[in-house]
């Protein structure tokens, strides 16, 4: 009975679990502003993963700098002009190039989404998005809110498996 009440204590819950994948995705990202990683998940299955940086076979910005640096464009403003592609955008890429269907899946993300990834994720069917960090688009949460996406930040008290 001790060995199931210690195993209980250290072994992480579902949400957890996954959001703790989430930010092991994120550390191959190649950003300079800000580390994201993003899964998608079905019936506690890894669909797909992504993490934010330059499209494959162009060159990553710790090589190129970051334009929106250089143009002094500040966060949650204009995501359009980056060289980089959101790790939501990745995960969502990832599953249509191996044919996964990711309807109804849940997103595990470092951050919430910006207002790109929003229409994105309503539009693939998203039904859940559980994610940790702050980002400056109040629009986007708004629309992911009318679009009937379930958010879940961590760390909130009344959220499952909360951090």
């Amino acid at each position: 009975m001790e060995t199931i009440k210690k195993l209980k204590e250290v072994r992480p819950s579902w949400d957890q679990y996954l959001i703790q994948i989430a930010q092991l995705v994120a550390t191959r990202s190649t950003c300079l502003r800000r580390k994201v990683g993003a899964i998608l998940v079905k019936d506690k299955r890894i669909l797909s993963t992504g993490y934010n940086g330059a499209p494959r076979k162009l060159a990553h910005c710790a090589k190129t700098g970051c334009l929106r640096d250089k143009l002094r464009i500040p966060p949650g403003e204009r995501q359009e002009i980056c060289r980089g592609l959101h790790a939501e955008q990745n995960a969502i890429i990832q599953a249509a190039l191996y044919g996964i269907n990711i309807k109804e899946a849940i997103l595990y993300c470092t951050h919430q989404p910006c207002i790109t990834c929003a229409k994105m994720l309503i539009n693939a069917g998203i039904k859940k998005i559980i994610f940790q960090g702050e980002y400056p688009d109040k629009l986007a949460y708004q629309m992911l809110q009318e679009g009937q996406i379930e958010l879940i930040k961590t760390g909130d008290k009344n959220a499952p498996g909360s951090l």
